[in-house]
C-alpha cells in the first residue's frame, strides 16, 4: 500500500482516470497513456525469459498502443500463455476502442457478450466508468458504497451492523497473520487470530476516506438507517444517470411488500436467483432469504422512457451475499435489466 495521498479532492487515482480525456458530458475518452497503463499489467509485461517477438510486440504497443496487430504477429510468440494473454487483450482493446467513450464501450461489451475477455480487464474498465460517474461526489459513504461496483466484498453481521469489507484486503490481512474479532467475522473460516482490526467508515473518520480510497481498507455498514445504506442508493442513482442518461430516485427499503410486483433487477447472481424465485411465487428457505443484504426501490423521473407495463410502477433492486458471505456486485446487470424502452 502506498503512503502517498491522492491530490486534494481526488479519489480512486488507481482507476487510471487521470490518463483519460473527458467529453462535454463528462464521459471518459481513452488516451494512449491509458492503454499504456493497461499494458503495464503483469500479465502483459514480458518476463525475463520472454522471447524476442514478445518483447518487440510489447515495446511496439507502448510506442503506439492502438497500432494494428495481425494474428500472425501473436502466433510468433513462443509462450502459449503469452499468446493467449495477448489475444484476449487485443480483442478487448479493439472492442473498447471502437466506441467514442469508455461508458459506451462498457455498455456495448455487456450487451454483446464478454466471453473470452479477461475479468481483470473488465474490472479495470468498470472501475474507470464508476470513477467518472462519481465525479464531484462529496459523500464518503456514497464513494465507499460505489467500490462494490468493481471490488468484491465479504459480509458480516456484527453488533447490529451489516458490514462489508473488501475481499482482497481481508484476504491479505489474514495471510499476513490474521485479523481481529471483526476481521475474523469477515475472513474465511479458520483464519488464525491476531489483533489487526478493520476500521468501519463513520462520521468520525469519513474525512479520511479520500486519502485512503485506493487502499480500500474501510469497512462499510449498510444496516437499516446507517449512512452506508443510503450511500449505496445514491451511488447506484449516480451510476445510472451517468451511464444510461436516466435520472432516477432510489431509496432503500427493508422488505418488498407489493402484490403487483412487476420488475426487479438483481445486482448479483445470488440476489437475481432469489428474486426470480420469489417473483415466480416459489418458496425460498429462510436461510437463503437472509442472504439478501440490501433492497432498493427505483423510480424513473421520465416515465416515458420506461416499458409500458412497468410505467408508473416501482423497480426493485436487490443485493445479496452467497453462501460463503461473498458479495460480488454485477453493475452490468443494469445494462439489460433496466426496463427501458430503448438504450440511451
Amino acid at each position: 500500500m502506498s503512503d502517498l495521498a491522492p491530490p486534494p479532492g481526488e479519489f480512486w487515482v488507481s482507476s487510471g482516470h487521470l490518463f483519460c480525456d473527458r467529453d462535454a458530458e463528462g464521459c471518459l475518452r481513452a488516451t494512449p497513456d491509458l492503454w499504456r497503463a493497461f499494458l503495464a499489467r503483469p500479465e502483459l509485461v514480458p518476463p525475463a525469459e520472454a522471447c524476442a517477438a514478445e518483447r518487440a510486440l510489447h515495446a511496439a504497443l507502448l510506442e503506439a498502443p492502438l497500432r494494428p496487430v495481425a494474428a500472425a504477429e501473436v502466433a510468433r510468440l513462443a509462450d502459449p500463455d503469452a499468446r493467449e494473454n495477448w489475444t484476449h487483450f487485443l480483442a478487448f482493446r479493439d472492442r473498447v476502442a471502437a466506441h467514442p467513450t469508455l461508458e459506451r464501450a462498457w455498455c456495448a461489451l455487456y450487451r454483446e457478450g464478454v466471453s473470452g475477455l479477461p475479468p481483470v480487464l473488465l474490472q479495470m474498465l468498470t472501475h474507470l466508468v464508476a470513477r467518472a460517474a462519481l465525479e464531484g461526489e462529496d459523500d464518503p459513504f456514497t464513494l465507499r458504497a460505489a467500490e462494490l461496483f468493481f471490488r468484491p466484498q465479504r459480509a458480516a453481521i456484527h453488533q447490529g451492523a451489516l458490514l462489508l469489507a473488501d475481499e482482497e484486503v481481508v484476504a491479505a490481512r489474514a495471510a499476513a497473520g490474521g485479523l481481529g474479532a471483526l476481521g475474523r467475522l469477515l475472513a474465511e473460516a479458520g483464519a488464525p487470530p491476531r489483533e489487526v482490526e478493520l476500521e468501519v467508515l463513520s462520521e468520525a473518520n469519513a474525512a479520511r476516506y479520500r486519502a485512503r480510497s485506493d487502499a480500500h481498507d474501510f469497512a462499510l455498514d449498510i444496516a437499516e438507517g446507517r449512512p452506508g445504506q443510503a450511500g449505496l442508493a445514491r451511488a447506484l442513482a449516480r451510476f445510472i444517470r451517468h451511464v444510461f442518461g436516466e435520472t432516477v430516485a432510489i431509496r432503500a427499503v427493508p422488505v418488498i411488500e407489493d402484490r403487483d410486483w412487476t420488475w426487479h433487477v438483481g445486482l448479483d447472481a445470488e440476489a437475481t436467483a432469489i428474486a426470480n424465485e420469489l417473483w415466480h411465487g416459489e418458496r425460498v428457505a429462510q436461510e437463503r432469504l437472509a442472504r439478501i443484504l440490501w433492497l432498493g426501490v427505483l423510480e424513473f423521473a421520465d416515465p416515458g422512457r420506461v416499458l409500458p407495463r412497468v410505467r408508473g410502477r416501482p423497480v426493485y433492486l436487490a443485493l445479496a451475499m452467497d453462501a460463503a458471505r461473498r458479495v460480488r456486485m454485477k453493475p452490468q446487470n443494469l445494462v439489460t435489466g433496466l426496463p427501458l424502452v430503448s438504450p440511451s
